[in-house]
């Protein structure tokens, strides 16, 4: 392996300090002077239209500022992938929170107390909470996808065994842990401001350009510190940067500062999509997979926000790591009545990984087959062709990653000893099981070439760099790695890397912070970036001194470069053909599980994660991401329960919505591998942030249907109810 000086070297965060020592600055530590409080009017009913509203006696109506739809001086509606979620409801009231009017006030207790004081009159009309009714009552469909290479019908009648289950996932809550969060100075016909936490400023400026009908170069959206993410502050900052915008406007250009409470983040926002996924597949007697048949459906909520692109990713994901020379997935994401799904960590994959996991592990137990045998049997590899036509050009070994999981889990001895300890009729049940898995990097298809991200580098006077980009810190360590890239290009210490603070006046577009696209999609432009200057330079042995000796005698030096697609990657958006993704990673998690039949309670002991990733900038951060990420997905398997009532989040507190605590996340172990093969990324680095949230639920699941002899439970999270029905009869 080369002798790098900072890659794959664990240095100190750059953010970190700052952190700990309460100096970072978050929105809500920004005090501005003649600032307003903004508070949204939402609706409480599911569907209805809007008759009047009314602003009843008993609050000085005269001190506050009123915004409503006919108060917007542009184009009402949230510009994303479409519009056609406005800002305000003007008339048709679509679910339950959606925004009706805003108000703002000095006082922010007082405009807590006046939303109470403001009178919506509705007509109420019939409502849909569930896929399964929108499909019977023909409610829209955000987008349908086929993909499939053979009949699958054709082949049942040769598959000696046919499996076929029904998996559901529930809604799970982003529960970052500063909730949105904006300030917005808009002065009427000069400029619109806003500084927020936020993931993507870009996606930012982009909704607000239409809504107050303003040139781009007018319009400047700054990240301030963001506390976490996960999806949730990828498109709805949107949302609530244009209401602290409009009030803002509304009063002249006094500032407005927005801050949800944690009640209201939890109700009015997005949350993962709720998911139905049946599989039908067939398999020889030695577990060969014949045919495999997918039916996915994802609820969309009211209003599309990135429905189609999490679809999209779930489709793409759905037939796992496996070869199959006949598959069909037919995938679509409806509309329903209830608060709009969005984007949240894996971004659809979760849903469709845990379905297909789910479904080779009840497959290896019908063919009296061992989980990991069922998948030796049926593993890609180099060469190989994925049900979009993609072939498998990297040499990769998910034989060596799965034996090497299930080495550090000591997989096969516990297997065989837990099932006769099962047997003894104890209170205690123990299981473990596994999931193997890929998940693509960077944006689906042709979604990168129509970014087109761009980065700059400036030359610093004290003979480092400074990196010029739109991608965000929020938690997950972009501004180390990053700067540990630059840093190894430049061959300079990391210390003297700077990363300029995003912000759409300052830096160029290079894309949104999502899609596991930051490392290998970004961190390529800020190598290039840095070989550019390097080049400038002449090459020099001490980047330093010659970067000093070039200011001196030129003045600034300042490169941008743009995304470059591989030569060799095609896609077909309309036939969902060729290569969906120009990097994967891969997994194997394996998980146990103990299952406690008095009070019908599931507690994951241990997980094992061998990850692929390419090459990792900095073990400490990368470990964490998996870690984190695995955490998330014990929730999500096992805690996680948004209880829905008319289509929004009921339970919007910590007391109620449970996740783990230190006492609830297991013991973690964590192996990084590489394949020796060159892929787009620096350094031959790929997407590591989404994957850990992808294969821990299926895992978990099926070590509570081995600890349960056999019992499958094909909905999560396995509540203790769930856990009760299927093992009742087992004391």
């Amino acid at each position: 392996m080369k002798n790098f000086q900072t890659i794959g070297k664990s240095i100190r965060r750059k953010e970190g300090i700052p952190k700990v020592t309460g100096q970072a600055v978050y929105a809500d530590d920004i005090r501005l002077q003649n600032c307003l409080y903004g508070k949204t009017v939402r609706s409480t009913v599911p569907h209805g239209i809007i008759k009047g509203i009314r602003l009843k006696d008993g609050i000085p109506w005269n001190e506050f500022t009123v915004v409503l739809p006919s108060d917007i001086p542009g184009q009402n509606a949230v510009t994303l992938i479409d519009t056609e979620q406005p800002f305000l409801a003007a008339r048709e009231i679509q679910h339950v929170a959606e925004p009706i009017a805003l108000i703002a006030h000095p006082d922010k207790h007082l405009a807590e107390k006046a939303l109470r004081y403001v009178e919506v009159e509705v007509e109420e009309l019939p409502a849909v909470f569930t896929m399964e009714e929108a499909l019977q009552r023909n409610y829209p469909i955000f987008k349908t996808i086929s993909v499939q290479n053979g009949d699958p019908s054709e082949k049942w009648g040769v598959s000696d065994v046919i499996v076929e289950e029904t998996y559901r996932t529930g809604a799970q809550e982003h529960l970052y842990i500063e909730p949105q969060a904006v300030i917005a100075t808009a002065v009427p016909g000069e400029h619109v401001t806003v500084m927020g936490s936020m993931q993507c400023p870009y996606y930012v400026q982009k909704a607000l350009v239409p809504l107050f009908d303003m040139p781009p170069d007018k319009v400047r959206v700054v990240q301030t510190e963001t506390g976490g993410g996960f999806g949730g502050k990828e498109e709805y900052p949107n949302m609530i940067a244009g209401h602290a915008a409009l009030l803002s406007w509304k009063a002249g250009g006094r500032p407005v500062k927005m801050i949800y409470s944690r009640h209201e983040d939890m109700w009015a926002t997005t949350k993962r999509h709720p998911s139905t996924t049946t599989i039908k597949a067939g398999f020889k007697r030695d577990g060969t997979l014949v045919a495999l048949d997918i039916d996915l459906t994802l609820d969309g909520g009211a209003y599309p926000t990135l429905s189609p692109v999490v679809l999209s990713r779930a489709t793409l994901h759905s037939w796992g790591p496996y070869k199959c020379d006949c598959t069909r997935v037919r995938s679509r994401v409806v509309m329903t009545n209830s608060v709009p799904h969005g984007a949240f960590r894996g971004f659809g994959a979760p849903q469709s990984i845990y379905a297909l996991e789910m479904h080779m592990n009840r497959a290896a137990r019908e063919l009296g087959i061992d989980p990991a045998e069922i998948r030796r049997r049926n593993f890609l590899h180099q060469g190989d062709r994925m049900p979009t036509g993609q072939i498998i050009k990297e040499e990769i070994d998910l034989e060596m990653i799965m034996d090497r999981a299930l080495e550090l889990a000591d997989y096969h001895r516990k297997r065989s000893e837990f099932e006769p300890f099962n047997k003894q009729g104890d209170t205690k049940r123990k299981g473990i099981s596994l999931a193997v898995f890929f998940h693509g990097s960077g944006f689906t298809g042709s979604g990168e070439v129509r970014l087109a991200s761009e980065l700059s580098m400036l030359l610093t006077t004290e003979g480092g760099v400074e990196v010029f980009s739109a991608n965000v810190e929020y938690g997950q360590g972009t501004n180390t790695v990053l700067a540990q890239i630059a840093a190894e290009t430049c061959r300079i210490p990391p210390e003297i890397v700077k990363i300029h603070q995003p912000d759409t006046a300052a830096v160029p577009d290079s894309g949104p912070t999502v899609a596991s696209r930051t490392t290998m999609i970004v961190g390529k432009l800020v190598e290039r970036a840095a070989l550019e200057l390097r080049k400038r330079l002449m090459e020099p042995q001490d980047f330093s001194t010659a970067a000093k000796q070039y200011l001196a005698l030129h003045g600034e030096l300042k490169v941008t470069v743009r995304y470059e697609p591989s030569s060799d990657i095609r896609w077909d958006d309309d036939k969902y053909r060729g290569e969906a993704y120009s990097g994967y990673s891969w997994s194997c998690d394996v998980a146990e599980v103990e299952v406690d039949l008095v009070e019908y309670m599931a507690r994951v002991k241990n997980v094992v994660s061998v990850v692929e990733c390419g090459r990792v900038i900095n073990p400490v951060l990368a470990a964490g991401q998996i870690e984190g990420g695995i955490a998330q997905a014990v929730g999500f398997a096992l805690y996680e329960n948004v209880v829905l009532e008319q289509g929004a989040m009921k339970n919007t507190q910590f007391t109620n919505y449970i996740i783990p605590t230190t006492a609830d996340t297991p013991d973690i172990r964590v192996e990084f591998v590489e394949f020796p093969y060159a892929n787009p990324g620096p350094y031959q680095a790929k997407g590591i942030g989404e994957m850990p949230i992808d294969g821990p639920a299926p895992a978990i699941g099926s070590a509570v249907a081995h600890a349960l002899g056999g019992r499958f439970i094909n909905e999560l999270p396995l509540l203790p109810e769930r856990i009760m029905g299927v093992a009742a009869e087992l004391l």
